[in-house]
């Protein structure tokens, strides 16, 4: 959650072409938000040459819907996460007066000194498994897609984005206090692996 974090704060300082236009409201706005729901990163069988890319061929309008539905979904994934936090570590005779999204509650919760109830244990292992949503798999293409989302088809862009999501990981190094987890540095190779695919199939 914290690599999250950082890596957004590090795509956020990146401007893209869409942040010189101004999305319309209404209708034209639903429009675009509707069709990107379903828009996945697709892979085709064969080599990296036959690779296609929806997100990054899509205009700069859906583009920007799309940004906006992630931010949304990390948004509320994030409050989830904090709220179970926030109920761990304050909920057994321990009252902690840390802000819940600070460097403190990081490693607060990297030293492990509390408790966790068992189906709190049980619902972090199914999200952290290999195809949960905080699992390898699913980060790491959430982390490419946001990229591709800002960037579009543009691959000296996709390489500021790049550059920015390993700054995110460092400065979520800093948050935790030590090493991150090996979950972190499988999704940071994961997701490097989606942004060199996608140089192979410009070249």
């Amino acid at each position: 959650m914290s690599v999250i974090n950082g890596v957004n704060q590090s795509f956020n300082g990146i401007k893209t072409d869409g942040d010189k236009k101004t999305s319309k409201s209404g209708s034209d706005s639903k429009k675009s938000s509707d069709s990107t729901k379903a828009a996945t990163f697709e892979k085709s069988e064969g080599t990296a040459k036959q690779a296609t890319y929806k997100i990054n061929k899509m205009s700069a309008k859906e583009r920007d819907a799309m940004v906006s539905q992630l931010k949304a979904d990390a948004e509320s994934r994030q409050k989830s996460f904090l709220d179970i936090v926030n109920k761990t570590i304050n909920g057994q005779g321990k009252t902690y007066a840390i802000a819940m999204d600070s460097d403190e509650m990081w490693q607060k919760i990297a030293s492990g000194d509390f408790e966790v109830d068992p189906e709190t244990r049980a619902k972090a292992k199914e999200d952290i498994a290999e195809d949960g949503y905080w699992g390898v798999n699913q980060t790491a293409q959430r982390l490419f897609d946001f990229a591709s989302a800002l960037a579009g088809d543009d691959e000296n862009k996709m390489k500021e984005m790049q550059d920015a999501m390993m700054k995110g990981f460092k400065e979520a190094t800093k948050s935790w206090g030590k090493s991150l987890p090996e979950i972190s540095q499988q999704t940071l190779d994961k997701a490097n692996q989606l942004f060199e695919d996608y140089y192979k199939s410009k070249t």
